[in-house]
């Protein structure tokens, strides 16, 4: 048995994944419910480990919509699977809003779906047989949420953190105040004094102390330098681009990122042209080591899975069918 799992409660199953998927979390229990259903590439396989540990499953809750959170989510969800999200995200997600999950705007596919259930801070919900707080952490995402269990303190964090890191913020979308903003969210983390961290990403850290103190230090690194931010960002996006696309040829990488509202945004708040900007961006990644050239392609250095690119062929939000009513899937209350 490893550290981890020593770690956790014997209804809880965790499983961490490489990206471009989220890790696996379920609570089991009379109301079995996963956090966070993945890449859509992958949902085949989320859905059948799902069926491997547990009944029908009775719920998936979002920390928040990005397309490595809630790729499985349409095939969970077709298959009676509730869907529980964040409020605001669950309203934009009703009108089929074109940013939905900031799909078109960060190029990452997503397969339509709806939320059932949405979720306010302070709202307790009963999953497997535990309960578990909403907690809204907003920076990452204006949506983005926690999950806290205080019997046995255990924080399902979404990508608030990591073992290594901290969530990118998108300064163009949410504004100049969305690092304080997220950093003020990790210190209503700390607050909680959680003994174990579940992280979206990477290891659960061994420990949780020194885990809180490096993200408090990262995440006031990213406000006391707003550039800084902003390429730690384009960073992280471009490179999940090149993992979910099995790389992209060397001739054609500066035309799609010229093409890219992420991109053109980020290279305005450091005052360069896209071109500009593109260049740069794969020059230094390049000699980071971050990306790397093969094949005449590049590809993203990090660990992660192939994906099948006939996965990526999903409708825009704003051709998505109109969200339909479902029955009524309660979630008890305590």
């Amino acid at each position: 048995m490893s550290l981890d799992t020593e770690r956790l409660p014997s209804w809880l199953t965790w499983q961490q994944r490489p990206f471009p998927d989220a890790n696996l979390l379920l609570l089991q229990g009379r109301q079995p419910a996963l956090v966070d259903s993945g890449f859509v590439g992958h949902a085949v396989e989320t859905a059948e480990w799902v069926r491997a540990h547990t009944g029908q499953l009775h719920l998936v809750v979002n920390t928040h919509w990005h397309c490595d959170h809630v790729g499985g989510n349409a095939l969970l969800q077709a298959a009676g699977a509730g869907i529980a999200a964040s409020a605001p995200d669950a309203v934009a997600l009703a009108r089929r809003d074109p940013g939905c999950c900031q799909m078109e705007y960060l190029d990452q596919p997503v397969a339509p779906y709806i939320v059932d259930e949405p979720l306010d801070d302070g709202r307790v919900l009963r999953l497997g047989d535990a309960d578990w707080e909403v907690v809204r952490t907003p920076g990452h995402t204006p949506g983005h949420l926690a999950l806290w269990q205080p019997e046995e303190r255990l924080l399902a964090v979404g990508d608030a953190l990591s073992d290594y890191d901290v969530g990118w913020v998108n300064l163009a979308l949410d504004g100049p105040d969305a690092t304080t903003t997220a950093l003020a969210s990790l210190q209503h983390l700390v607050d909680l004094a959680p003994r174990v961290l579940l992280p979206s990403h990477g290891p659960i850290p061994a420990d949780t102390g020194a885990a809180l103190a490096n993200a408090l230090r990262r995440a006031q690194r990213l406000v006391d330098d707003p550039d800084g931010a902003v390429w730690y960002g384009a960073r992280r996006v471009f490179a999940y681009a090149l993992m979910i696309r099995g790389g992209i040829p060397v001739d054609t990488v500066e035309p799609y990122l010229h093409c890219r509202a992420w991109l053109t945004d980020a290279a305005r708040l450091l005052n360069r042209s896209p071109e500009a900007f593109a260049a740069e961006l794969i020059d230094t990644m390049l000699r980071a080591g971050s990306i790397v050239q093969r094949d005449e392609r590049l590809h993203a250095a990090s660990e992660h899975t192939p994906v099948a690119p006939e996965s990526l062929q999903v409708p825009l939000p704003s051709a998505w069918p109109a969200a339909q009513p479902r029955p009524a899937k309660p979630v008890q209350l305590s």
